[in-house]
Formats: C-alpha cells, structure tokens, sequence
C-alpha cells in the first residue's frame, strides 16, 4: 500500500494541474502542513495556519447562526482568490487560483480532491 505522504503528493499533483491553480497545500485541521505545491516554499506553513484559521472562524460563525458548516471558505483578491475547503474532520485543502479564471472546474476538482484526502486521512 502506498505512504500517506505519497498519497497526498498525489492528490496536490493532480489538483496542481488544474488550469489557474498557481498552488495548493493540505493541512490538519489545527493548520500544521501536510504537503504543499507552491512557487515559494517558504510561505507554505504560514499559508496552512491561516488558511485552516479562516476556514475555522467561518465554520464556526455559521454554524453559531444556524447555517451549518460551510463547504468552502474564498478569498478575492485584484491578483488571485485562495480557496480552503475541509477535508473530513482531520483535514483541509487550499489552493490559490490567478485572478482571471473561472471557478467552476476548480471548486469541482478541489471537492474531488478533498474527498480523497478525508478517505486517506481516516
């Protein structure tokens, strides 16, 4: 059986090759990084706790509302949007996607990707 680290390289490859994906990362739900695909290496834990931060707050807000748990938190930007989604309950997924690209695609593969990564992680 493949490594689990193995198994999310995979998962960050594919998820990489997504037309207007310029990153991607996977992370614990308390934001320690697992993997993460990006230009500059150096971001990439601060990229996981922040990102599994604002997924947190927003799970949180809506759920004090009644709303549920969201499935997805996006950022925009005038250069890019950052998406972070949950990954079961030990995991998450982020990407920053260029400004310029539809989101339909990518919000399907990165729920794609998400599953696969909730089903590694259990």
């Amino acid at each position: 059986m493949p490594h689990v680290i193995d198994m999310v390289d995979k998962i960050l490859a594919d998820l990489k090759k997504v037309g207007g994906v310029e990153a991607c990362a996977a992370a614990t739900r308390d934001g320690l990084l697992i993997r993460a695909l990006m230009q500059q290496e150096q971001f990439a834990e601060s990229f996981a706790a922040m990102s599994a931060t604002m997924l947190g707050a927003a799970e949180t807000a809506t759920s004090e509302l009644g709303k549920g748990i969201p499935n997805r938190v996006i950022v925009e930007s005038d250069h890019g949007r950052l998406i972070a989604v949950g990954a079961g309950p030990k995991a998450l997924l982020m990407v920053l996607v260029n400004s310029d690209t539809g989101l339909g695609l990518i919000l399907l593969e990165l729920d794609k990707s998400a599953a696969k990564l909730k089903e590694i992680m259990t």
